[in-house]
C-alpha cells in the first residue's frame, strides 16, 4: 500500500513540475517572443508616447482629457467626454431616451462651443459624447479641425503648422473600408508640445 501511495504522489509530483515548466515558464516566454516580432513590439509594450528625450509622457491607446491651467489659454487638443467621474473608465448606460443624457449633451455642446467659438451648430457629435470606455484616445477629423483655431492661437503656431500636425495624427480607415478616420490625440498633443 505504502509503495503504490509513493508511486502515485511521485508521478503527480511529475506532473505538477512539467505543468508548470510547460504552462508557466515555456508558455509565457513563447507569448513574450511573439510579442516582440516587428510591426507587435510597439502594442504589446502599451503602445507609449514619448518625447524626443525619451520620456514616456502616455499610450496612444488611452486618451486622458488634457486640463488646462487657464481655460482660456488652453493649448490642448481635446478627446471625447468621459460619461464616469474623475477619469474612471465605463459609459453612462444611459438611454437616447434619457433627459440625463440629452442635458449633458446640450451642455457639452455649449462649453465646447464656447471654447472653441463656434456656433453650437458646428460642434461634432464625438465632441459631446462619450465613447464606450470612457477613454477612448481617437476624435474625429471634424473635432480636430473645430480646435486647430484655437490651439494655433493660443501656442502661437501657425494655423497651416497645426493643420499639418492633425494630418499626421490621423489615421484612415481600417483596411482602406473599416470604420472612420480618427486623430489620436494623445500622439497629437506631443507633437503640438514640440511645434
Amino acid at each position: 500500500m505504502l509503495s503504490l501511495l509513493t508511486r502515485q504522489t511521485a508521478a503527480g509530483l511529475r506532473i505538477l513540475v512539467a505543468f508548470t515548466l510547460l504552462l508557466g515558464v515555456a508558455y509565457p516566454a513563447a507569448v513574450w517572443a511573439v510579442a516582440q516580432l516587428p510591426g507587435l513590439s510597439r502594442q504589446a509594450a502599451g503602445s507609449p508616447v514619448t518625447t524626443p528625450d525619451g520620456t514616456v509622457v502616455g499610450s496612444a491607446l488611452i486618451g486622458i482629457d488634457p486640463v488646462a491651467a487657464d481655460p482660456a489659454t488652453d493649448p490642448w487638443f481635446h478627446t471625447r467626454p468621459s460619461a464616469a467621474p474623475d477619469g474612471a473608465s465605463g459609459g453612462s448606460n444611459k438611454s437616447t431616451s434619457s433627459t440625463d443624457l440629452l442635458d449633458a449633451v446640450t451642455k457639452r455642446r455649449a462649453l465646447v462651443a464656447q471654447r472653441e467659438g463656434v456656433d453650437p451648430a458646428l460642434v461634432p457629435p464625438d465632441a459631446v459624447t462619450a465613447s464606450a470606455s470612457g477613454l477612448d484616445p481617437d476624435i474625429s477629423p471634424a473635432y480636430a479641425q473645430l480646435q486647430v483655431t484655437r490651439v494655433a492661437r493660443v501656442t502661437g503656431l501657425p494655423v497651416a503648422r497645426v493643420q499639418q500636425l492633425v494630418a499626421q495624427a490621423t489615421s484612415g480607415r481600417i483596411l482602406g473600408f473599416l470604420g472612420e478616420p480618427t486623430v489620436n490625440v494623445p500622439e497629437l498633443n506631443l507633437a503640438v508640445r514640440g511645434g
